[in-house]
């Protein structure tokens, strides 16, 4: 075997939960430290270490990943009521997700991963749509409230300086309901800075879309910032590089999204990133196919899987069942962040390294070796296997290419 790939600079590695933190360790021992001397800075975002840290290492860990640029992330457990119960809990955690990219100021964007014997279920599309994602704000931080009897609604908003700004929102007759939400004049042009940049990085056209014609001034803000920053900052890199910023309407936007080709970024608000990165990912076949990477204003790369930590199968592992998990996704996490780091520190090796990994991925499942979950989807002859399995065609394929 040939030697070993060196690394310089450490990536950030957080480990996860359940099924995905078996699969981790078992890509990491088949595919991974075999070829690779890893370098990484290691916080376990397990469960168990969250509630022993009250929380603090999920914090450490997003410094880290400012401080190296550039992290891998396994799933990991959002506790709810039963989640307490289950890991006597002290306290019901924040989604580590969400408390690492609100420290990095960043932006989520998630593209299916293609295979030939995988069609899209929309026959137009021949390349992959990347959702980017806005991941402040909207209803995730929205404030609601349940109104009863006859009463008024108002939104109202006292500056510093004591200046009061008062808008009815609804004169009630009966029982009612309320939301408020918000956004940021920073958090947008983070959002809108993130998407101009990754566009230029894979050389893709971005889109990006609101509903300004009828909410004027939240939704329109959207618009207007993007613009604003586009044109001061991106318009010529853009024209240079061939390719192309368009705003529409989001009806307009999904209009188009079936009609075409695909190969193009699509830059959304919080819920509707949300909704059309299921969407796009389910059209495209599977969840379990789909990379996920929080990309900050700053440049700091975090890579994950856009799944969860697939409890059920975990399960079956505790009764000492064999499961047939989809890796693809946490693999192409770390073949995503060892490729950055390659490309940031001049790693040739890495990054050929990378490239060659995930091209005896995709040839495994060509070649009708795959996991339960893809053998539902895919055309032509196939051989489910286990995880392990799996990985280990993998191993075989990526044997010959080296």
């Amino acid at each position: 075997m040939a030697e070993r790939i060196l690394m310089n600079v450490p990536l950030v590695e957080m480990d996860g939960d359940e099924m995905t933190r078996i699969i981790w360790k078992d890509i990491k021992d088949i595919l991974l430290e075999p070829y690779i001397e890893l370098k990484t800075e290691y916080y376990d975002l397990g469960l168990e270490k969250r509630d022993e840290t009250d929380d603090k290492i999920t914090v450490d860990a997003a410094l880290a990943t400012k401080k190296y640029g550039v992290a891998v992330k396994c799933a990991t457990i959002t506790p709810n009521a039963q989640r307490m119960t289950e890991y006597k809990l002290k306290h019901m955690w924040k989604s580590p997700n969400g408390t690492i990219r609100a420290i990095l100021d960043g932006t989520v964007f998630r593209k299916p991963i293609i295979v030939s014997n995988i069609k899209p279920f929309v026959r137009t599309w021949e390349k992959p749509i990347t959702i980017a994602r806005h991941a402040y704000g909207d209803v995730y931080k929205g404030v609601e409230i349940k109104t009863s009897g006859k009463g008024r609604g108002e939104l109202i908003y006292t500056s510093e300086s004591g200046d009061v700004t008062k808008e009815i929102i609804h004169e009630f007759n009966g029982n009612g309901i309320l939301q408020a939400m918000h956004n940021t004049d920073s958090s947008i042009e983070s959002f809108a800075r993130s998407c101009f940049g990754y566009a230029l990085d894979v050389k893709e056209d971005l889109w990006f879309s609101t509903k300004d014609t009828i909410s004027k001034k939240y939704d329109h803000r959207f618009k207007d910032i993007f613009e604003e920053i586009f044109d001061a900052e991106y318009a010529s890199r853009f024209k240079e590089a061939g390719i192309e910023y368009f705003y529409t309407l989001i009806d307009d936007a999904v209009a188009r999204v079936i009609r075409s080709e695909g190969g193009f970024i699509w830059a959304c608000k919080n819920y509707d990133g949300d909704v059309m990165s299921d969407m796009v990912a389910t059209a495209f076949g599977s969840l379990a196919m789909m990379t996920s990477v929080l990309v900050s204003p700053e440049g700091f790369f975090e890579y994950e899987a856009a799944h969860g930590t697939v409890t059920r199968h975990y399960y079956q592992h505790l009764e000492g069942k064999e499961t047939s998990t989809n890796p693809v996704a946490t693999l192409f996490a770390w073949t995503g962040a060892l490729r950055k780091r390659g490309e940031m520190d001049s790693l040739t090796d890495l990054v050929d390294f990378c490239d060659r990994l995930d091209k005896a991925t995709l040839d495994t499942i060509e070649d009708g070796i795959m996991t339960k979950d893809l053998a539902i989807l895919a055309e032509g002859d196939k051989k489910v296997v286990t995880t392990k399995a799996f990985l280990v065609a993998i191993k075989e394929r990526l044997e010959k290419a080296l």
